[in-house]
């Protein structure tokens, strides 16, 4: 207990002792104005009150509450706390005196009510608006010659709304004045909440942003869909460019971040798709406790995954991967958290099948995530046979150790371009896909796959190449004008993942429902908007489709979809039927192979199931 502390509940102690020693006396008086003094009734009944009101007190954190932020619970504390010690001084009454002065009481329990409420909620009116007898709306209006003063019009009224209000005016931050609020809500407007003002609904932006020179809008609507937010973030970028937004319900619910984190608006807010909920009670039970180990753990993915992973606190978790300079940065990460997990960087590489094996049975991990690959498609197609080294030569490594290891699940990190691929790299992919599906037939683990679109903000990505660009001046460079793809952000990937471990059965492929594909053209037009540019500032520049590039990409193909999903907003391939001898034959003879050789195969080998082998020479 400090010091502070305690200074802070003796001043509470003196003080309810004078208004209940002073409330029960009043009551007296005003029964008996002329007569009034402290005989034994007062006395005895003062002394129950307040015995009884302190222990009430403190029994029910009264005297732990933060005043400056009392609302109707702490008023209706203050009711029952009254309302217990009026009843013990009552029993004490009829005990002592055989006699229960009601009509003493009744008034005793009025004054004790509004003294004790009228200071704490005094100190509040004193914290909130000083010496002001009347609190008016305050009036936002940039500070002259001061580039750092925002005007901010907050949209959205609701309790996140409010809450950022109050954060934003208990700040002391001189630098923000805040205009009111836009809410659709009708019956809100023309009042004022938390001492600031409805201004109307989002049909009226443009014209509040003029009349009140706003230079800063915060979107406090965090449980609002995400299409509804983006169609408010486009209306409102016409003309203000300083937008930002609260974190989403779910990332504030669990505690990840408060109401007050405004952050910038970002790309991922214009997808127009709700974010999947997954089952945390359900990734809890299985992980918490265990030992869980992710390779490419230093990667966009993997590193997302070993985060998401800490939450649900398991035993220990091994940090595996090639890049020494990415796993501690992982690691140091990590091992920053107030946590019990003991965080585990192992530096190895999964083409390295000694060194995985000795891995996994050091640590005997109960579930394994496999993020480690080279994704890169023009890349890959460029260096077919470090594709396949390291994307099915390493995942055979890597599930073969699992199997030897006894670990529980082992959860694939696909993609997308393993349907129907054109390029090495996603047939090297679905190759990995035939390896676990091949060994979940003989292993006690569990195999799964899971596919991704393409991850926003992950590394090589299109957006951080984007962002570049603008930063460069421009132009942007988009491969064709129709080109799609399915996107996602980092976390919804790794959650996806981690969901997938708690599904699997073995042998299936989970792919997430990213509901319509986004016109590439069309990301990099509203991430122009989002850099404040316009397009005749930051041109688009076609560059056309690169090698081995697909215009549409597919989540599943024809014969792999089932009709239902297995979970809301996650679907479920079938196992499609191949011949897991030539993916063997591959990995067998694949150095005997030239680059071109190999990436025809591999090609035709995850499109057709099964090819023959022909080595040159």
């Amino acid at each position: 207990m400090t010091a502070a502390y305690k200074t802070r509940l003796a001043i509470l102690v003196v003080i309810d002792s004078i208004i209940v020693s002073f409330s029960i006396f009043m009551s007296h008086f005003f029964l008996n104005p002329y007569f009034a003094s402290f005989d034994t009734t007062v006395a005895v009944s003062a002394v129950a009150l307040l015995v009884g009101h302190h222990l009430f007190s403190a029994f029910l954190g009264m005297y732990k509450k933060k005043w400056r932020y009392a609302s109707m619970e702490e008023l209706f504390g203050i009711i029952v706390v009254v309302s217990l010690s009026i009843a013990t001084a009552a029993i004490v009454q009829a005990v002592t005196f055989a006699s229960i002065y009601e009509r003493s009481l009744t008034i005793t329990w009025l004054l004790h009510i509004i003294f004790i409420g009228g200071v704490r909620f005094a100190w509040r009116y004193y914290n909130t608006y000083g010496l002001q007898l009347l609190p008016k709306a305050k009036k936002a209006k940039l500070v002259k010659n001061n580039p750092n003063s925002q005007t901010t019009l907050i949209i959205g009224a609701g309790a996140a709304g409010r809450m950022l209000a109050r954060q934003l005016k208990d700040s002391g931050d001189i630098n923000t004045h805040i205009v009111g609020f836009v809410d659709d809500n009708r019956n809100t407007h023309h009042l004022t909440i938390s001492g600031f003002p409805v201004l109307g609904g989002t049909t009226k932006i443009e014209y509040i942003v003029r009349e009140y020179n706003v230079n800063h809008v915060v979107i406090a609507m965090p449980s609002v869909s995400r299409e509804r937010i983006k169609n408010i973030i486009k209306q409102t970028k016409t003309v203000v460019q300083n937008i930002q937004t609260l974190p989403m319900l779910e990332d504030i619910a669990l505690g990840n971040v408060s109401v007050s984190q405004i952050r910038d608006v970002q790309i991922e807010d214009l997808l127009g798709r709700e974010p999947v909920e997954l089952d945390i009670e359900s990734i809890e039970s299985e992980i918490k406790g265990r030992t869980v180990l992710v390779t490419g753990a230093g990667g966009s993915i993997g590193s997302e995954i070993c985060r998401q992973l800490v939450k649900f606190a398991p035993k220990r978790l091994v940090l595996l991967g090639h890049g020494e300079n990415s796993i501690y940065h992982i690691h140091r990460e990590l091992s920053q958290l107030d946590i019990d997990t003991d965080i585990i960087p192992v530096i190895a590489d999964v083409q390295d099948r000694e060194r995985i094996f000795q891995v996994l049975q050091t640590y005997g991990p109960s579930y394994v995530y496999h993020a480690a690959a080279h994704k890169h498609v023009p890349l890959m197609e460029a260096n077919p046979k470090e594709a396949f080294k390291n994307n099915v030569i390493g995942t055979k490594n890597v599930s073969e150790a699992a199997d030897a290891a006894g670990v529980k699940t082992f959860v694939l990190v696909s993609t997308d371009k393993a349907v129907n691929p054109p390029n090495v790299m996603g047939a090297t992919k679905r190759m990995a896909e035939m390896v676990i599906q091949t060994l979940n037939k003989e292993s006690q683990t569990k195999y799964v796959a899971v596919r991704f679109g393409n991850v926003l903000g992950s590394r090589g990505s299109v957006i951080p190449l984007f962002k570049k660009q603008i930063e460069d001046g421009g132009p942007v460079t988009v491969t064709h004008e129709d080109m799609t793809r399915y996107f996602m952000t980092i976390p919804e990937a790794s959650r996806l993942v981690l969901q997938a471990g708690t599904l699997a059965r073995g042998g299936e492929i989970f792919v997430l429902d990213m509901g319509e594909p986004v016109k590439i053209v069309d990301l990099a037009r509203n991430l122009i908007q989002l850099s404040g540019f316009t397009e005749d500032e930051i041109p688009i520049k076609f560059a056309g489709i690169r090698p081995g590039e697909k215009m549409y990409e597919e989540l599943l193909g024809d014969d792999e979809v089932h009709s239902e999903p297995v979970f809301p907003k996650i679907l479920i391939g079938k196992t499609v039927e191949f011949d897991g001898a030539h993916v063997m034959r591959a990995v067998e003879y694949h150095d005997e192979l030239s680059e071109d050789e190999l990436r025809e195969y591999v090609i035709g080998l995850a499109n057709a199931g099964e090819q023959d082998l022909v080595v040159s020479g």
